[in-house]
């Protein structure tokens, strides 16, 4: 099922930078870009939440965006990759799966429950405006073609 041009799901999770975050909360500034991502181990996702970080301060900045990645595993292991990948944004620690299976499914894997990688961007009317769903765990949506869609009016920058 999409979540594209419907609200989505709301949550509060615990986050790397103490405390908790709520979609409703982040909302209330302006757009959002919420990030599934699979658990602490997994290089794709180290890839592109660096993309992500990179951009973060810009989107906030200029766009009043906040991006907000989701894994699913418990604070200390999220913690431990955010500071291993020297990351820029504060990550939400999401261990039972339950927001990451109200956004794009979780599936068993070796490491057990995992999220499968999704990338959403939630307009400041609270809509979904893009979603893009991982085909494989390589498949992803970086921060700057993010940042470019935003800036051309939730459109395709690319697009002809």
């Amino acid at each position: 099922m999409s979540l594209e041009n419907t609200e989505p799901p709301e949550f509060e999770l615990q986050s790397t930078g103490g405390g908790t975050v709520s979609l409703p909360d982040k909302l209330e500034n302006g757009p959002a870009i919420v990030l599934i991502n699979r658990g602490h181990w997994c290089s794709f996702c180290a890839e592109q939440l660096q993309t992500f970080s990179e951009v973060s301060y810009d989107l906030w900045f200029n766009e009043n965006v906040n991006v907000i990645p989701i894994v699913t595993d418990p604070l200390q292991k999220v913690t431990e990759m955010r500071d291993r990948y020297d990351l820029d944004v504060q990550l939400l620690a999401n261990p039972d799966g339950d927001v990451a299976e109200q956004y794009s499914g979780t599936e068993q894997t070796s490491h057990g429950l995992t999220g499968i990688a999704a990338t959403y961007v939630i307009d400041e009317d609270g809509v979904v405006r893009y979603e893009q769903v991982a085909n494989h765990p390589a498949d992803r949506t970086y921060g700057n073609w993010i940042r470019y869609f935003i800036r051309n009016d939730y459109e395709d920058p690319f697009a002809e």
